[in-house]
């Protein structure tokens, strides 16, 4: 049985960190490395592994040389069952203080040399003493041999979403994989199931013993957890879906087939509301969102406790999920204009700045001079809750 250990780096560990792993692997190219498929969760309990399992299975039916380099089944007897069959790659046993823990042997994996290897778990944390930190620095290492891995991964060990997971759900995350290691993977199937179903098989003793279940359903695994979660997935299988659709030959000439909001930061009175209606706005549309902070001329005279209000307005849109993008421009519908395009964004959120002061009146709303630019884009105001400070959003 595995064993899941947060501890940090020994001082006198000379293994690879996560950032040498990729920049070697940038480095020396993808002719002849294995590829990689990641069978992705909203949680545990969806069938990843399962799932991983099943395809095994057809492949060694075609033929194909294939080896379980680490499942782990959890106990779940249906699971077991599946791994019947497939040749397992004996692990390496390893002692910390005082108790034998087992680890995929990488090495073993390597020089047993498949086409095709299974190994669970992509954001495990070895135990002190492997050759390697992280398991996804396992994987790499294997498919630097030329052998193709399949893998699966929850959704909340992603680093761009573990912050996120850890608001929603209110407990942290301490395993986690670099977002690049699954932009870089060569396929990605998303195992989706609904928070209704998988709390099901919670209670019928399919993911956890009875005990441990019971503790899970009110604890981590509530239907509104296990709902922000699942929309967290569905939205990474959609961005991915889209990233290659754009990337192709085809793709550009196609309409965008999912949302993504934009939510313009600034320190105006409503920048607290807008914020959270973007967040509701991509939640409920499943999108992608970003929140923009344009630096233009003006803001360089930003005093402190502005600047201090704007971080704060970042800080709740991160824990909405969203990317923080800073972007210099002239003014701010340049700069809004610019990570628009970019970013093939289909809804604006702004904060709703009371007019005043002739200059004020003799401008052009922003409203217009977006719906001009962007006439696809849909555009979003909202006001300051009742009672709220009126300020300008600059001094």
């Amino acid at each position: 049985m595995s064993q899941s250990i947060d501890l940090e780096r020994d001082a006198f560990d000379v293994r690879p960190t996560g950032e040498e792993m990729l920049a070697r692997v940038r480095a020396e190219g993808e002719t002849r490395r294995g590829r990689l498929r990641v069978y992705i969760g909203m949680a545990p309990g969806v069938g990843k592994t399962y799932r991983m399992l099943e395809e095994a299975h057809r492949r060694v039916d075609r033929g194909t040389d294939l080896v379980v380099g680490f499942v782990e089944p959890h106990g779940r007897p249906r699971t077991i069952d599946l791994l019947e069959g497939l040749e397992v790659v004996e692990r390496r046993r390893i002692e910390y203080r005082g108790v034998v823990v087992e680890e995929m042997d990488t090495d073993a994996v390597i020089a047993r040399r498949p086409t095709v290897a299974l190994i669970d778990e992509l954001a495990h944390t070895n135990v002190p003493g492997s050759p390697r930190a992280k398991r996804w620095e396992d994987v790499e290492a294997i498919r630097e041999a030329g052998i193709h891995v399949i893998s699966t991964l929850n959704v909340q060990h992603l680093e761009s979403m573990a912050d996120a997971v850890a608001t929603i759900t209110g407990a942290p995350v301490h395993e986690r994989v670099p977002d690049e290691v699954l932009r870089r993977a060569d396929e990605i199937e998303l195992v989706d199931i609904s928070p209704h179903a998988l709390r099901q098989r919670m209670r019928h003793g399919n993911v956890y013993p009875p005990d441990r279940a019971a503790i899970a359903l009110d604890r981590f695994f509530t239907e509104a957890n296990l709902t922000a979660l699942r929309e967290l997935s569905l939205r990474l299988a959609a961005e991915r879906v889209e990233g290659q659709l754009e990337g192709s030959a085809a793709g550009a000439d196609l309409p965008l087939v999912t949302e993504r909001v934009l939510v313009l930061v600034d320190d105006s009175p409503a920048c607290a509301r807008a914020v959270r209606r973007a967040g509701k706005l991509a939640g409920a549309l499943h999108a992608a969102l970003a929140a923009v902070v344009v630096e233009t001329p003006r803001s360089v005279h930003m005093t402190y406790d502005h600047a201090r209000d704007v971080q704060e307005m970042l800080d709740d849109a991160i824990d909405l999920g969203a990317d923080v993008v800073r972007v210099q421009a002239d003014d701010e519908v340049d700069g809004l204009e610019r990570v628009a395009r970019a970013r093939g964004v289909t809804h604006i959120v702004l904060p709703h700045r009371p007019g005043g002061g002739i200059r004020r009146a003799l401008e052009r709303s922003m409203v217009d001079r977006l719906v001009e630019r962007l006439p696809d884009v849909e555009i979003h105001v909202v006001a300051a809750a009742a009672g709220a400070p009126t300020r300008s959003a600059r001094p």
